[in-house]
């Protein structure tokens, strides 16, 4: 994720933002995806600033949305969103109230349901009145609203020295249409209409008098979109949720699908899977999940790579459309402004006003000094998942272009290194991307260039793949250099990265040469990778799964006892789902598959206290009996890598690899997790072929087989 330095949002300052006298619950906010647009709301249904809203094309064109019933704010009775992450519903009751002529409404006498949706960038609201009172009731409701048209970093906490101008808005009887120009010469828009006239309508507040027969109800319709098209209506409703499901469905169909003998288990991984559909976006070059919501709704070099790396043996075609759009937005040049070197992968792409105009770099930017070796790592794992070489081979030009760039990179040192070009990038660019999050053990910030361990592994991993995709290709020569390269890199790593006094991998080595000798969770990508020699992965596995680094809910970034611990920072002491996962592979990779179950176990409850999301990140204090984890205050949610987690370590549990050149599914040890006797994958595709895979318990061990109608087509190698 892109944290903006010393210039992030600062939870103390979101809180603060909030109206505190309203009976808001800060960590229930609720999104809404589709496309480039997304809503973010608390469980009334309410848009009331802060961090939330209605924002297209990363621009809040709705700052401001909430309903009133007799002048005063409803009281909650519920909200959910559908399992399919399209309809978000709020059910509310009046407090007591005064109807219009005067007479006196008791509380919950009025039942209020919110139904909301967004399709082909409109908000569609559904808001029905049901009177359960004796008596009819003529009932005032407000839908108080504003727009700012702030840029998402402006919302996130930038300043901004000039902004451009907002119009007076244009009134009409069922419409209201504000108006902001913008610096960039773009007019952005926001046109909220009715499905009747307000009795009275200004440039904030529409307000009804709605006449409800006891036991009756009456409906009203509300879009919100870039400009006044036909009245709101039921069949405007009925066929824009028709549509949106269908879509999702469409998006959620691609893949292997799994089911367990957990209900509560196949409820998360629902979720999880509703998720991760929900975050991905169709883009010319195929689909794309976006990082999460709200800070992140948008394409992230690294975050779309991890995401379709806990995908992979699920659905390929998301690491198609990933390594697609990627190799399509390489760099070509050097832009100090941007961090962009030829050969370099994005980090993060924006499409607001301030990017724009270029008062910050990330328009398109490049400071991620892991993406690139990541994106490599993708393609190879791709090609192996898949056999695919036909795309492999479109994209090889792509592919030796990222070499050439990290290659470049670790020119001088051995070591790919970031030190940000200009002030206005990132000071720290590998995933830990805060200000504070690389430091020494005495508390000194180092100066740059920069080598992170877990980056050093990453481009092991890239080389050793590139070295077998060369060789099939008939690149011996290449292969063999890379494959030099790759063992240069192993060498070095285990020579300069470990500590004999923590028994233990430094997190980077700073521009002096000096090794940060800090114990942190990115020792346990290298893991992942298989670059330790297994000695050193068993003492870097015991300690990761020791009390300083596994809070009993998932795996914290740092240790507890290093100096700038905090369990409630970002990056320095939290948990991040996706972290634990990769881990967790890591584990596996090394034998430790039992410690894995139990990683997934935590990880499984942490969703369950999370209502079956789980969050970016969550605070890492120490699990007590009784209590719940304890939510960070402005994480993204949802998140796609944190939704893919559930998918990685089930994976790392089930012990599976599918080998796209041979045709083969192979098992080795497989584990189920906890309270889990049977799973089956249904439509796993291996080449041309798509089989239903089951895990049985069966006393204490766990078998493997595929279903009757699969026998002879896949062969199926398990290694217990």
């Amino acid at each position: 994720m892109t944290e903006l330095d010393e210039r992030k949002l600062d939870p103390a300052v979101a809180l603060a933002s909030l109206d505190e006298t309203a009976p808001r619950e800060p960590h229930r906010l609720f999104a809404l995806k589709q496309g480039d647009c997304f809503v973010v709301a608390d469980a009334y249904g309410d848009i009331r600033g802060a961090g939330d809203g209605f924002f297209r094309d990363d621009t809040r064109v709705l700052s401001e949305f909430r309903l009133t019933v007799g002048g005063r704010q409803t009281s909650l009775l519920g909200a959910s969103l559908s399992q399919d992450n399209v309809l978000f519903t709020s059910n509310l009751t009046n407090l007591p109230i005064q109807s219009a002529g005067g007479r006196d409404i008791s509380q919950g006498a009025i039942h209020v349901e919110r139904v909301r949706l967004i399709w082909q960038d409109r908000l569609f609201e559904r808001i029905t009145l049901s009177n359960y009172s004796q008596e009819t009731s003529a009932i005032r409701i407000s839908l108080h609203f504003a727009a700012d048209f702030r840029d998402m970093f402006e919302v996130r906490g930038s300043t901004r020295a000039k902004r451009g101008t907002a119009h007076a808005a244009k009134i009409d009887a069922t419409s209201v249409l504000l108006r902001y120009d913008g610096l960039d010469g773009l007019a952005r828009l926001s046109a909220i209409s009715f499905s009747q006239a307000p009795d009275q309508l200004t440039d904030s507040r529409a307000d009804f008098l709605v006449a409800v027969t006891k036991r009756s109800s009456k409906v009203l319709y509300v879009e919100v979109g870039s400009e006044v098209v036909e009245t709101p209506d039921r069949d405007r409703f009925r066929a824009a949720a028709a549509r949106a499901r269908f879509g999702m469905r469409a998006k959620r169909r691609h893949g292997a699908t799994v089911h367990s003998s957990g209900r509560v288990f196949n409820d998360w991984v629902e979720r999880a899977r509703a998720d991760v559909a929900l975050l991905t976006t169709e883009l010319a070059t195929g689909p794309y999940p976006y990082a999460g919501i709200p800070w992140f709704s948008t394409a992230f070099g690294r975050d779309g790579v991890i995401s379709a790396l806990q995908m992979l043996w699920l659905n390929p075609g998301l690491a198609r459309g990933v390594l697609a759009f990627l190799a399509q937005h390489q760099a070509t040049e050097t832009s100090p402004f941007s961090d962009s070197q030829p050969g370099k992968i994005m980090h993060e792409t924006r499409k607001g006003e301030m990017a724009a105009l270029r008062e910050l770099p990330f328009g398109r930017y490049y400071g991620g000094v892991d993406t690139t070796p990541l994106y490599i790592h993708l393609a190879c794992a791709y090609a192996e998942r898949t056999g695919d070489m036909d795309f492999i081979d479109t994209l090889w030009p792509s592919l030796k272009a990222a070499a050439e760039w990290t290659e470049e990179a670790s020119r001088e040192t051995g070591f790919v290194t970031y030190q940000r070009a200009a002030e206005s990038g990132l000071a720290n660019q590998g995933w830990k991307d805060s200000f504070d999050s690389v430091f020494h053990a005495d508390g000194r910030i180092p100066k740059g260039p920069i080598a992170l361990v877990e980056v050093q592994g990453y481009v092991f991993a890239a080389f050793r793949g590139l070295a077998a995709l060369a060789r099939r290709r008939g690149g011996y020569a290449e292969a063999e250099h890379w494959e030099e390269r790759a063992e240069e890199i192993r060498i070095a790593v285990e020579r300069d990265f470990w500590v004999d006094d923590l028994n233990f991998y430094a997190l980077a080595i700073d521009g002096a040469g000096e090794p940060c000798k800090v114990r942190t969770s990115n020792a346990g990508h290298l893991l992942f990778v298989g670059l330790p020699q297994p000695e050193r992965a068993k003492l870097v596995a015991d300690q990761l799964l020791s009390a300083p680094f596994h809070s009993g809910w998932g795996l914290r970034t740092l240790a507890d006892d290093a100096v700038f611990f905090n369990p409630m920072s970002y990056h320095n002491g939290s948990i991040w789902p996706h972290d634990t996962a990769i881990c967790g592979v890591g584990l596996a990779r090394y034998g430790e598959r039992e410690s894995v179950v139990r990683l997934m176990s935590g990880t499984f409850e942490s969703a369950v206290h999370f209502n079956m999301r789980l969050p970016e990140l969550f605070c890492g204090f120490t699990r007590a009996p009784g209590e719940a984890p304890i939510a960070y205050p402005v994480a993204c949610l949802p998140q796609a890598w944190s939704a893919g987690s559930a998918f990685m370590l089930m994976q790392a549990c089930l012990g599976l690899e599918i080998d796209g050149w041979e045709g083969e599914v192979r098992v080795t040890r497989p584990r189920l997790p906890i309270g889990i006797d049977m799973l089956t994958l249904r439509h796993l595709t291996v080449g041309d072929r798509a089989v239903d895979l089951t895990f049985q318990r069966v006393g204490d061990r766990v078998v493997a087989f595929l279903a009757d109608r699969h026998e002879g087509l896949v062969p199926l190698i398990v290694r217990t």
